[in-house]
């Protein structure tokens, strides 16, 4: 299975933030949208980042309650080297770019474009249905056979 079939089931839909949003709005977003991170673009086209928990809690680590203070901004605690992948690049190749680079986000990108984001949770979701076919496939053989 490959991202674009993973995309073509969950939907293609991705929040975005700009970068000049505050991180309090960064935050009530997180958790209203009930996710773990967002694309951060000026456009919804182009990536200019992406700001995860990880980054939240990062900065409120290094300066406390400060970091949502009045003037912080999402650009200032996101992550710029954002890792991407291509709706052909296989649930394989995403599990282990997540592993390798210790993400749990990949937003999809076609064309220079932003068309879809992989979550970790989705790749899992892939792969447990993966597996959970394959044993069906055995215990017919094997039913078969007798």
């Amino acid at each position: 299975m490959k991202a674009r079939e993973i995309l073509a089931r969950k939907g293609h839909r991705v929040v975005t933030i700009r970068p000049g949003a505050s991180i309090e709005t960064a935050v009530h977003r997180l958790a209203l949208e009930r996710i773990g991170a967002l694309v951060v673009s000026e456009d919804e086209e182009r990536i200019e980042g992406i700001v995860s928990e990880r980054d939240v809690i990062r900065a409120l680590a290094e300066e406390g309650a400060a970091v949502l203070g009045p003037g912080r901004r999402v650009a200032e605690i996101m992550t710029r080297a954002v890792r991407t992948c291509s709706p052909e690049d296989s649930v394989k190749a995403l599990m282990d770019t997540m592993t390798r680079h210790r993400v749990r986000h990949l937003p999809v990108v076609e064309g220079g474009k932003l068309i879809g984001i992989v979550s970790i949770g989705d790749v899992v979701k892939n792969r447990l249905e993966e597996m959970e076919l394959e044993t069906n496939v055995l215990r017919d053989v094997v039913l078969a056979g007798h």
